[in-house]
């Protein structure tokens, strides 16, 4: 009985011993396949082509280099004239708005993303890529959430009520545009302070959203 109480107590231990060894080579086989994730297509430098990297590579050259690509040059520069609309907007409201709270918002608003122009238009200086005068109009019509010129009359044209719900829903629609580019430059872009910026313009301005909508 000894003899054999012994042998099932020295199987149990291999058994435990294999089990160990199978988890062990289970969880290398994890890593790889998280390093060798899904490729990553990386715009290139202003009239270079774009590169496809593996998320590996990705992750190493970002570690290494953040030098701005086209995404993040892009980014900055239709950001401007988006915050630049946003600015005009919230310039009507002291004298149209009849909501005390619509005109505490659009002080709000003109206060971050005014200093968010300067900003970006100091980036683009930094890297030699201060925007000239009129040549990005084709990037002006591509940006999402922007208004269009018969919407920005309406809203001159507007007063008291009937500008405060247009305002905010002229806003809101700008805001998540906003927040489309901020996200869309954060998968492409390269340049760290880029990215900050963009996680700024989105937890600023999703916060918004959800205050400009209750106020409808």
């Amino acid at each position: 009985m000894l003899v054999r109480r012994a042998s099932l107590v020295a199987a149990g231990l291999s058994a435990v011993a294999v089990l160990g060894l199978g988890g062990c080579d289970s969880g290398s086989d994890a890593k790889p396949s998280a390093a060798n994730g899904p490729s990553v297509i990386v715009p290139g430098e202003p009239g270079e082509e774009n590169r496809t990297l593996s998320a590996e590579e990705a992750a190493r050259q970002r570690a290494e280099d953040d030098s701005p690509n086209s995404a993040d040059v892009s980014y900055a520069r239709m950001m401007i004239e988006h915050h630049s609309q946003a600015l005009e907007m919230t310039g009507l409201a002291p004298r149209r708005a009849e909501s005390a709270k619509v005109r505490r918002l659009a002080e709000r608003i003109a206060a971050a993303q005014g200093p968010e122009i300067k900003a970006m238009q100091g980036w683009l200086e930094t890297y030699g890529e201060a925007k000239k005068a009129g040549g990005h109009e084709h990037e002006h019509a591509a940006m999402p959430g922007m208004a269009t010129e018969a919407q920005l009359r309406k809203l001159h044209a507007a007063q008291g009520k009937a500008f405060d719900r247009l305002f905010l829903t002229l806003m809101i629609n700008h805001h998540e545009g906003a927040i489309t580019m901020a996200t869309d430059v954060k998968a492409q872009g390269n340049n760290i302070r880029i990215e900050e910026m963009a996680d700024d313009v989105i937890a600023q301005q999703t916060s918004e959203i959800t205050r400009m909508r209750t106020m409808l």
